[in-house]
């Protein structure tokens, strides 16, 4: 990996302290803290429920922790007005927008509203970063199109087109690869490697996120339990403990990347009962709930 991060002081570095949130009583994340260093991509990996999209709600301000704070360089985000932080962080969220009377480039424009005043017109320093935005995404083609009328994974460029629009210091995504096809994966996630822009991503794809993340937090039951390059995080004892798949970690034969090659057939364990690692039995199941 690059290692393409800043000093302590880096005023993009985004350092998490002893995150809590809860939610429906339950403690969703309990106590985590990492850093996603200035000008590099980190990772969040773990199972679904793990907490990844309540860490990246928090760091744009959708969410309230309870305890702990989220600050770029120095500063607490929450102690910045919206349309600061708006200046400063940029999210393509997990929940998409599909109801936008909108052309597309207007859909894009609206990542220029945190730098604009009430009832002002587009600037021309706006109009260029909204065209500079929509070519990035490979979107500029559907420019005069209506949002509404676009494809699953035409409508996540444009959202991230959107975002590039806001020119922030920090991009928070979660799953930005779904809803595209294997190509537009590659090219988002090159997009994401040429940006030399702090990023914070979570990723279902292991392989995407051995690629593409400078570094890897995995997250398990909302602690972290592991931090590293991909290659240090990513090992088959993890793999089986945290995911519950039995894998080996190989070299990519093309980048030289950690490449996970998976054993479909076979979950990691030996349990009985469903969700313990094994095909269980519907009798036997049924048995054990009885």
């Amino acid at each position: 990996m690059s290692g393409r991060g800043g000093s302590a002081a880096d005023p993009t570095r985004i350092t998490i302290e002893e995150l809590r949130v809860t939610l429906s009583g339950r403690d969703v994340l309990a106590g985590v803290e990492l850093i996603a260093a200035g000008g590099e991509i980190t990772g969040l990996v773990g199972p679904n429920g793990s907490g990844k999209s309540t860490l990246l709600r928090t760091v744009y301000r959708h969410l309230k922790p309870q305890a702990g704070r989220v600050l770029l360089g120095d500063r607490d985000l929450r102690s910045m007005t919206p349309a600061a932080a708006a200046r400063h962080v940029a999210a393509l969220p997990q929940e998409r927008e599909n109801d936008f009377d909108f052309t597309v480039r207007e859909v894009v424009a609206m990542g220029r509203t945190p730098y604009q005043k009430a009832f002002a017109g587009d600037s021309a320093a706006d109009r260029e970063a909204v065209l500079i935005a929509l070519v990035q995404a490979g979107v500029a083609a559907h420019q005069g199109r209506r949002f509404a009328t676009l494809s699953g994974g035409e409508r996540q460029r444009v959202l991230l087109a959107r975002a590039l629009a806001q020119e922030p210091d920090v991009l928070v995504l979660d799953e930005p690869t779904n809803h595209l096809d294997v190509r537009h994966q590659v090219e988002l996630l090159a997009l994401l490697r040429a940006q030399d822009r702090t990023t914070l991503i979570a990723l279902h794809d292991l392989n995407a996120a051995a690629s593409v993340c400078d570094r890897l937090h995995v997250l398990h039951e909302g602690r972290l339990c592991a931090s590293g390059t991909p290659r240090e995080v990513l090992t088959p004892d993890l793999l089986a403990e945290v995911f519950g798949i039995r894998a080996v970690v190989l070299e990519h034969p093309l980048t030289g990347d950690p490449l996970i090659a998976v054993d479909h057939r076979t979950p990691a364990g030996t349990g009985a009962v469903a969700g313990a690692g094994a095909v269980a039995d519907p009798k036997v199941v049924l048995n054990e709930l009885r």
